[in-house]
């Protein structure tokens, strides 16, 4: 429906409103409207007014839920669905929007058990399949993945999602895939501007024609994860003219061995060394001298392909310990690197993280650590102060920090890289080498938390966010 034609329902609404000011069906579909006209406050009030008079309005409660989740508010958002759940425990929909927002949060078994109990209510609900195959490949259970996948992408390979926009909106095509492995992007393609189609690449039937769009994005980002729907995203990007932003083809250059590889050449760039090994030579008597003939030592670490955020990620101090470790570990092979100690001199760990966008270099943080692992979410950030100190001025003065040699080595690792989407992690050594953590176009830009503890941070996640929707908006031909 069009502006002009919206505007119209609209005033029809208000006008029958007058006449039935308590009508809970007629208030439910200006809600709908107004957020379809991108009015969202409105109609959040809207669903507000109808779950005064009716706390167990269904719709109100999940349509609430799915804006408040759009805005990021993703608390409230579960508030509401909880209570859609609790309300409607026979409503598929309401369990799998819940579903979805707590695997996002990453609590899988509780995902799960909402995902399975919709498939219970009806077990051709599509969208409890598709969840329950990312809970499964999470999970490390290919086999019963595979079979939600099937049934829940194989007729539904193209979602719209609703543009909520006042203008004529961008028209974005954003290619993923279905076994995970795809760039957290979404945080950054606010429905105010883009009218997404998201094409699950893996199962899209080559007669169905695309949806009409201005530009691509290939979300498809892990080399090692995802090199079959690397293959299939090229398929799709051969039936458009349109701009595409992450070529698959430059992401298929960018697996850890690969990319520590191309990047290892580069003036002020240390790599670690790295292998990927199967498991059962690992596994195998002779699996420390095996190591040592491939020139590993030990403290090294272990890490499975195609997981992130530290997860099965651990550090070798002894041969004794190998085998213990490995077996926690998941996949038949593993990559082996070896342990590079990146300390100052003050004894805390460091990893800087930098974005690479359209050309250009963002700093998005430097996590300070006790722990050779370091993760920001994990870091000693929220309860140190000098620590926050220190990733404000990283922020505020990155040319500072890095010097020369590190600002040079960035810029010669975005020219190899060749992506328009990028990022990068690494530690700094005491002459100012950069020590190459990893460089991939995964990495999460996540909105800082509302404590104002992080308000030094919005400025320069917003930064990012504003350079890929200009991007987009703007892309090169």
């Amino acid at each position: 429906m069009n502006r002009q034609l919206q505007t119209i329902a609209l005033r029809n609404l208000e006008q029958q409103l007058n006449v039935q000011p308590t009508s809970l069906h007629l208030k439910f579909e200006k809600a709908c409207l107004l957020a379809e006209m991108g009015r969202m406050i409105e109609a959040q009030n809207e669903y507000l007014e109808i779950l005064a008079i009716d706390p167990t309005h269904r719709g109100s409660l999940n349509n609430l839920g799915t804006l408040l989740h759009e805005s990021r508010y993703r608390s409230a958002a579960r508030t509401a669905y909880t209570q859609a759940v609790t309300c409607h425990p026979d409503d598929p929909m309401g369990h799998v929007n819940l579903a979805n927002l707590l695997f996002e949060e990453g609590k899988m078994e509780s995902a799960r058990e909402h995902f399975e109990r919709a498939l219970e209510l009806n077990p051709n609900y599509y969208q409890a399949h598709q969840g329950m195959s990312y809970i499964l490949t999470q999970l490390g259970d290919e086999q019963k993945a595979m079979f939600h996948r099937r049934l829940g992408f194989q007729h539904h390979a193209i979602t719209e999602l609703p543009f909520r926009g006042q203008r004529t909106p961008v028209r974005l095509l954003l290619l993923v895939s279905t076994t995970s492995g795809n760039t957290p992007i979404r945080t950054a393609l606010t429905n105010q501007i883009f009218h997404i189609f998201i094409v699950f690449v893996d199962f899209l039937d080559e007669h169905i024609p695309l949806p009409q769009h201005d530009v691509v994005f290939n979300a498809i980002s892990d080399a090692d994860l995802a090199e079959s729907s690397l293959t299939a995203a090229q398929c799709v990007i051969a039936r458009t003219t349109a701009p595409v932003i992450n070529s698959p083809q430059a992401v298929l250059e960018t697996g850890r061995l690969h990319i520590t590889e191309r990047l290892s050449n580069i003036k002020g760039v240390i790599t670690p060394k790295m292998a990927i090994m199967p498991r059962q030579q690992l596994a195998s008597s002779d699996a420390v001298s095996l190591l040592q003939e491939c020139g590993f030592e030990f403290p090294l670490l272990l890490r499975a392909p195609g997981y992130h955020t530290g997860q099965h990620f651990e550090k070798v101090g002894t041969p004794e310990r190998l085998s213990k470790v490995l077996a926690g570990m998941p996949g038949d092979a593993l990559f082996v690197i070896q342990y590079i100690d990146t300390r100052a001199e003050d004894g805390l760990f460091r990893k800087y993280r930098v974005m690479m966008i359209n050309g250009k270099l963002y700093p998005l943080h430097v996590a300070v650590s006790k722990d050779w692992k370091v993760h920001y979410f994990t870091a000693d950030m929220a309860k140190n102060a000098d620590n926050r100190s220190e990733d404000a001025f990283f922020l505020e003065n990155m040319p500072d920090v890095m010097g020369s040699r590190g600002m040079d080595a960035l810029k010669a690792i975005q020219k190899t890289l060749g992506l328009d989407y990028a990022g990068v992690d690494f530690g700094l050594s005491a002459n100012g080498d950069i020590i190459l953590f990893e460089a991939n176009a995964t990495m999460v830009v996540n909105p800082p938390d509302p404590n104002p503890l992080w308000t030094y941070r919005r400025q320069y996640v917003d930064n990012v966010h504003t350079a890929v929707q200009q991007m987009l908006i703007h892309p090169k031909i």
